[in-house]
């Protein structure tokens, strides 16, 4: 059997491949990536939650790949941050971050956040075409946490470019050259803000680690890069591939914009329904265990998709329906336990505004392009759209 994960078809479309595999086992044995090891891809949503929540499960990376022969180069920054950790060390470094990420940190973003969405969109053209993507999913998100770390303007075309290279599926160089730039870009900003110090999150952490020593320099960086990282990726997918349900589904669109007060509890189905995250994070089992009814040996990797299972139809009927009055809460696009996305509030924020703003504000937006002629960014840990066209009536000005 060959990855079916690495199926060319399965980025444009992952769901009937999702469907079929957990139609057959809903935690099952599959071949990942060219080397032949085997991996526990986890697909139904009970099965998922659980797994996501199981101690046995590690994050460290570090721990698993020791003694292992590899090829790859990652800078350390990438390779061994927050998200590649266990309990305590795991909770020790988010807590540092916690506070920036809360519902009421993000409240107060809301008026900075709705500012540039407006003036993303003074931008865009009277009269299409406009790429969604490259216009506002990609810049919000990176300006939003590229200032909220006291990245220099300057530089934010280079992250965009950086982060974007790490997550380039089948080319291991490119993403291990872009770890080093933005390992490397991340620890020249740390020696300038010491020197020129502000009021950014970076020099929060810098005071830790400087004057409370509750972080190692190594530390200090990675959290850094994950931020920066995390903290747009998978905004910008979310963005992207909700505008694209909402233009696939009309009657939906037409809903949130003659009731626009729904689009906040509307958030979860689109983030269920084509979830910005297709794969977890790696994990392997630190002891056998059984998951699902199956039996997972010990030290193996196990892959939790949360796009699989957000569209298993034992927790979600008619799951491959766009619902806006489905009780959608329950979802894991954002993960679930102590692993949970730091960073959901602002996601939400962000999505909501943007999503907002260009429901009221451009009328009869559709695709400019045929659905089947969209390009998908391939890699199967991120679901997102590498363009997304879109172009409104000639004759129907955009609102004001």
């Amino acid at each position: 059997m060959t990855d079916p994960l690495q199926d060319p078809r399965f980025f444009a479309d992952p769901y009937a491949t999702y469907a079929r595999l957990r139609d057959a086992a809903p935690v099952r044995k599959v071949p990942t990536g060219s080397g032949g090891r085997e991996s526990y891809l986890v697909t139904g949503y009970a099965e998922a939650r659980e797994a996501f929540a199981d101690p046995r499960l590690s994050k460290n990376t570090v721990r698993f790949f020791a003694g292992r022969p590899s090829q790859r180069d990652l800078h350390p920054a990438v390779s061994r941050n927050m998200l590649a950790t266990d309990p305590p060390q795991h909770a020790r470094l988010r807590a540092l971050v916690t506070k920036a990420f809360t519902t009421g940190a993000v409240a107060r973003l809301r008026p900075y956040i709705a500012g540039l969405v407006d003036e993303l969109l003074d931008a865009w053209p009277d009269r299409g075409p406009v790429d969604l993507v490259a216009s506002l999913a990609v810049p919000l998100p990176v300006t939003v946490i590229c200032e909220m770390l006291g990245v220099p303007e300057s530089d934010r075309r280079l992250v965009r470019t950086w982060s974007s290279d790490l997550f380039a599926a089948g080319d291991p160089r490119r993403t291990d050259a872009a770890s080093h730039a933005i390992g490397g870009y991340m620890t020249d900003l740390v020696a300038a803000r010491r020197d020129s110090p502000g009021e950014s999150l970076l020099d929060d952490l810098i005071a830790v680690r400087d004057g409370q020593d509750r972080l190692t320099e190594d530390e200090l960086v990675s959290l850094a890069v994950l931020l920066l990282v995390a903290g747009h990726e998978t905004t910008t997918n979310f963005i992207g591939n909700a505008a694209l349900a909402l233009l696939q589904h009309p009657q939906s669109l037409a809903r949130l914009r003659a009731e626009p007060q729904l689009l906040g509890s509307a958030l979860d189905e689109l983030l269920r329904f084509d979830s910005p995250v297709g794969i977890a994070t790696f994990r392997y089992s630190t002891e056998a265990f059984t998951l699902g009814g199956t039996e997972i040996p010990e030290g193996v990797p196990v892959l939790i998709a949360p796009g699989a299972a957000n569209r298993d139809p034992n927790r979600f009927p008619g799951p491959d329906k766009l619902d806006l009055n489905r009780g959608a809460t329950g979802h894991l696009a954002f993960g679930h336990g102590i692993h949970r996305c730091l960073g959901a509030p602002l996601a939400r924020a962000e999505g909501e505004l943007a999503l907002r703003a260009v429901i009221s504000r451009f009328a009869d937006i559709r695709l400019a392009v045929p659905a089947e002629e969209l390009e998908w960014r391939h890699t199967r840990l991120m679901r997102g759209l590498a363009a997304l066209p879109l172009t409104w009536s000639r004759g129907t000005p955009r609102s004001t």
